[in-house]
């Protein structure tokens, strides 16, 4: 966000989350090293010793361990963030690293970039279904939109617990989905239908599918998927339109799956159908609008 918290005194502001984000999300500032002590300017620290259970020490001086302030930290932190819809994480930090942190040796040689952050790990740990990204990572416009699209279908899923659990609202909140599980993860699409039909325990059948949901949109969507479910999409239309915009919209759809458009062609010409032909059951699909519109995450996929 800018702020000048790092070990040097500096920051790593990223303007997707200062200029962009900012514009729909409210931010909570966290910086784990401030928040058990630890100053700025301050001395650096690293992650030391086995990679899945490693020590944070402070790097000229190993007597120094923080461990077990950052992680009882991190837990009580977490405590207080299940409100949060998604959470940005600093790369290659040792405290924040959601990935391929370096950690040394008790003997002081590298075992190269093998570890996770103290406070990371135990983040994703105690709130397994929370979207979670690097500010690096977020560079990478797939993975960019990825992280925004998860983060604003588990705000809807917060909603809906906000409101009250009911099967209908797990049937409505599945099939206002449908097509982009399809464009995700075809074998969890097909999985979640039958559990959300007609749940003996709904909280149980609840729980199973938002872990099942939220694992089918980690993976960003490939062409091959966005291009089956766009197919699928054209099969609404079967009985509106000529054949001529039939088979203009066949060729669109061909055009990306071969990589000579871009994703956002064949959505709009068929969110220009759906206008002009209100077919209900995809009025209200997330897939044509899976977060602002602004952000203008799709122009590179």
């Amino acid at each position: 966000m800018g702020d000048e918290v790092r070990y040097d005194g500096g920051h790593k502001r990223l303007p997707f989350a200062t200029d962009a984000l900012a514009q729909h999300f409210d931010f909570i500032r966290v910086c784990p090293e401030q928040a058990i002590g630890l100053g700025v300017p301050r001395p650096t620290i690293r992650l030391v010793g086995d990679p899945e259970a490693p020590r944070l020490q402070r790097s000229n001086d190993p007597s120094v361990d923080i461990t077990e302030q950052m992680q009882v930290f991190a837990r009580d932190t977490a405590s207080q963030l299940t409100h949060i819809s998604g959470y940005i994480l600093c790369a290659k930090s040792p405290s924040c690293g959601m990935e391929r942190v370096p950690v040394v040796a008790e003997e002081g040689g590298g075992l190269g970039k093998v570890g996770v952050g103290i406070y990371a790990r135990e983040l994703m740990e105690a709130l397994p279904l929370l979207p979670v990204e690097e500010n690096g990572r977020l560079n990478d416009v797939r993975l960019r939109e990825n992280f925004v699209l998860r983060v604003v279908a588990y705000a809807r899923w917060q909603a809906l617990m906000a409101d009250g659990l009911s099967t209908h609202g797990l049937q409505e909140f599945h099939r206002r989905h449908k097509f982009l599980l399809l464009a995700h993860n075809q074998q969890i699409y097909r999985e979640l239908g039958p559990l959300v039909a007609n749940p003996d325990n709904l909280e149980a059948a609840a729980e199973e599918y938002i872990h099942r949901f939220m694992l089918a949109l980690k993976r960003p969507a490939s062409t091959k998927n966005h291009t089956n479910t766009l197919m699928h999409i054209q099969g609404f239309f079967k009985n509106h339109l000529d054949s001529d915009d039939r088979a203009q919209l066949t060729q669109v759809i061909k055009d990306y799956a071969s990589g000579l458009l871009p994703l956002l062609v064949p959505l709009e010409m068929l969110a220009l159908f759906l206008k002009k032909y209100h077919i209900d059951y995809l009025l209200d699909q997330y897939y044509f609008e899976p977060y602002p519109r602004n952000l203008k995450l799709r122009l590179g996929l």
